[in-house]
């Protein structure tokens, strides 16, 4: 039975990019469904009014694996050989841990800073609870680079952790944050990464706009 993944939108849906870039690092072969735009729980996910929790979905030898973390550990699983964890044991632990903060903390930086690959806010005003939150991301990014010596989270190969925090990079962008260095050049090195060049030009075509999502705020 053919793997397929279940989107939502590109542009906007953070959660379906981490799980698109979770399949593409196991090495799975599958194929993408999107949902509607006018999907409702896709859109209340969209508009943050509710959490992704069926979307994306990971259909793969039978069965469906919802929620990000879930698709990780399944591929992880699955595919052993893809590496997806670190090897070693300390960083293996401080990848999980730093991938569940990212799945289930900073709101303030969702709520403020909606994923849109499309726009750019330069000289946008970010608020003290946003700021609080991505001055803690900065704090695990600068960690992580100085203990495993870059030029990814967890060393020269990408891992679930990347994967987790790969939309926080749109995100700043969009929103004209300015990094310091180790994280400027972390934020560049997600940016090449092939896979998120193919979704970012899959985004930037994709026809489908939430007015909601598009206007200045």
């Amino acid at each position: 039975m053919a793997a397929s993944l279940l989107i939502s939108s590109r542009n906007y849906s953070s959660w379906s990019l981490r799980g698109w870039l979770l399949a593409r690092m196991s090495g799975l072969e599958f194929t993408v469904e999107t949902t509607s735009a006018d999907d409702p729980a896709a859109r209340a996910e969209l508009l943050l009014r509710s959490s992704s929790i069926l979307v994306p979905c990971l259909r793969h030898d039978g069965l469906e694996i919802w929620d990000t973390l879930a698709i990780a550990e399944y591929l992880n699983e699955t595919f052993p050989q893809a590496g997806m964890y670190p090897a070693d044991r300390t960083a293996r632990a401080r990848c999980r841990s730093i991938s569940g903060e990212m799945h289930s903390g900073f709101s303030a930086l969702r709520s403020s800073l909606p994923m849109n690959l499309r726009m750019r806010r330069n000289g946008f005003t970010v608020w003290a609870a946003a700021r609080a939150d991505i001055d803690r991301i900065e704090a695990i990014w600068r960690e992580c680079i100085a203990t495993w010596r870059g030029p990814y989270l967890f060393g020269r190969r990408l891992s679930v952790a990347d994967a987790m925090f790969a939309p926080v990079v749109t995100r700043l962008r969009t929103y004209g944050v300015s990094l310091d260095r180790p994280c400027e050049a972390y934020a560049k090195h997600i940016e090449a990464w092939p896979d998120m060049r193919d979704w970012t030009k899959a985004a930037l075509a994709e026809p489908e706009a939430i007015e909601e999502l598009d206007m200045e705020f």
